[in-house]
């Protein structure tokens, strides 16, 4: 249940710390102001926080706890998660410390499932070396897909630019076998949700792509677009859910088409993020729609290439920050009204 509108805790998973997530987590909460916005919870260590800031040069302060009943409002808690110190090596992929993004990321969904913080925003991991017998997820996502109740999708949003993914980390050419009526019906449903409860939007009209160019040009290119997305697509629209489409992916953005849309929905992963990513500048906003928890993340890696350098822009994970908040409070006002609906007077005859 959430419980206040106020002071929201926000969890943050530090992720790779030999990338950039610290220091765009540090730089978010240099200006004091967001602290009258949510009360952060790093889950890390204070020590290997402390040293990361000295390196950076940064003025964050931060407050060490030991456990989540210590949180303070108005300070940077950080929890311990682990005691010993960890051998950094800035811009350098090492298993060993991917090991304790995943610590830091299970003990913030934890957290998150037992209602301990509101919101949860991720620094970036690197895939590869998070592997184990213990963590074998491709990312976030799919983690929380287990963790958390509901049918995970991945909603890229940048201000009213929202694009989701029917197909998301899978190769390129099984996408076609993926793209069933059952799993376009469902993933539809969700994005249709989470614009009605997380963005406030009341009848949502939400655009699809074509899998193949030209959807196909009548099945000289291809099937797919005939076959399943347009059948389908129609029964969802006879159902009640504005939906429209498929419309040729090739020039969709460059038209700026999608500005008639609430949301766009591509088939499968790069059809949707290299145009969102071009638009979006850097303030993009991977959020994960619907769960029963919310989670965001920075459209952005871990950039080894410019770790420990104090050039990385923190304005995507300070947009995941804002993100979380909002979409926590639109799910506040949605649960009061869902629970008090207005009354309809009776007409008097």
């Amino acid at each position: 249940m959430m419980k206040r509108a106020e002071n929201i805790i926000v969890g943050i998973s530090i992720g790779d710390l030999n990338g950039i997530g610290s220091e765009v987590v540090l730089k978010t909460f240099e200006d004091n102001r967001m602290l009258e916005l949510c009360t952060p919870v790093i889950f890390a260590n204070v020590k290997i926080m402390t040293f990361i800031k000295k390196n950076l040069d940064a003025a964050t302060p931060l407050h060490g706890i030991d456990s989540l009943d210590q949180i303070l409002p108005g300070k940077i808690n950080v929890l311990n998660v682990w005691k010993e110190g960890i051998d950094l090596n800035l811009g350098v992929n090492d298993e060993k410390v991917g090991v304790y993004a995943i610590k830091s990321f299970v003990a913030a969904t934890k957290a998150l499932k037992e209602g301990l913080v509101d919101v949860l925003v991720t620094a970036p991991i690197n895939k590869y070396n998070i592997q184990s017998e213990e963590f074998k997820f491709p990312g976030h996502t799919d983690y929380l897909d287990q963790e958390l109740e509901g049918d995970a999708l991945m909603f890229m949003i940048q201000d009213n630019l929202r694009v989701g993914l029917l197909t998301d980390h899978i190769p390129v050419s099984e996408v076609a076998s993926h793209l069933t009526e059952e799993l376009i019906t469902r993933k539809i449903e969700t994005i249709r949700k989470s614009l009605i409860q997380d963005f406030s939007i009341n009848k949502p009209k939400i655009a699809v792509l074509g899998l193949n160019p030209h959807c196909g040009d009548g099945g000289v290119i291809g099937k797919e677009d005939d076959a399943i997305l347009k059948p389908t697509l129609k029964k969802i629209f006879d159902k009640g859910t504005l939906v429209f489409g498929p419309f040729a992916a090739d020039g969709f953005f460059g038209s700026s088409q999608y500005e008639k849309y609430d949301a766009v929905v591509a088939t499968y992963h790069d059809q949707g993020l290299i145009p969102f990513k071009t638009l979006s500048f850097g303030n993009g906003v991977n959020y994960t729609a619907g769960l029963s928890k919310v989670r965001t993340s920075p459209d952005h890696g871990t950039a080894y290439d410019i770790a420990g350098k104090g050039l990385a822009d923190y304005n995507s994970f300070k947009e995941a920050v804002y993100l979380a908040l909002d979409i926590y409070r639109s799910r506040m006002e949605y649960a009061e009204i869902s629970e008090k609906p207005l009354k309809v007077k009776e007409k008097q005859s």
